[in-house]
């Protein structure tokens, strides 16, 4: 079975399932793994991902790129395995008006600190609801544009934008006291 590559435009040749992994196997991991944060996880997601974009190719309609479409089957994926596998979570009702944020223009700048900071902004990420991460995700960790990002979750910009600033906001709740910490 091959894949149709003429459909995106993108590709001058047909792919089977191991040029499409050879291709984007990658990318589509490392995607996996910063929603997923754990390595067998992020395995299986991609995994089904590659396996659904395979199966799927038919369908692909050309309107985007083959790898924007394998994004969005990836995060669909990824998701999809967090919704099953964690109990929802209530997102915390804050008014956004209300939130202290400190100042964070002194950044660190010693290696321990700046790993232990990377470590700290992973937990955040990963503590966030499945929405607000893959917007995050996306954006400031993927640094695709709103566009893309938010084709790639299937909503409108509008709606990937709010998404963001909320979990923007979170994130820098979670992360305040260490911060803090740090100055004081």
């Amino acid at each position: 079975m091959t894949l149709d590559a003429e459909k995106g435009g993108t590709e001058a040749e047909a792919l089977d399932f191991d040029t499409l992994v050879a291709r984007h196997s990658d990318f589509v991991y490392n995607v996996a793994f910063r929603i997923m944060g754990n390595p067998e996880d992020s395995e299986d997601v991609a995994q089904e991902a590659l396996l659904s974009a395979f199966r799927a190719f038919d369908s692909f309609r050309g309107q985007s790129r083959v790898t924007t479409w394998v994004y969005r089957i990836t995060m669909n994926a990824a998701l999809m395995k967090l919704r099953k596998t964690k109990a929802a979570r209530a997102t915390p009702h804050t008014s956004l008006d209300d939130v202290d944020l400190p100042d964070w223009t002194r950044a660190p700048d010693k290696e321990g600190i700046n790993s232990e900071l990377r470590t700290h902004i992973q937990e955040a990420i990963e503590s966030l609801d499945p929405d607000l991460r893959a917007a995050l995700v996306l954006r400031d960790v993927e640094s695709l544009s709103n566009t893309e990002a938010a084709e790639i979750l299937g909503i409108s910009v509008a709606a990937l934008k709010s998404r963001l600033h909320r979990a923007r906001v979170l994130v820098r709740e979670y992360l305040a006291g260490y911060v803090e910490a740090l100055s004081a």
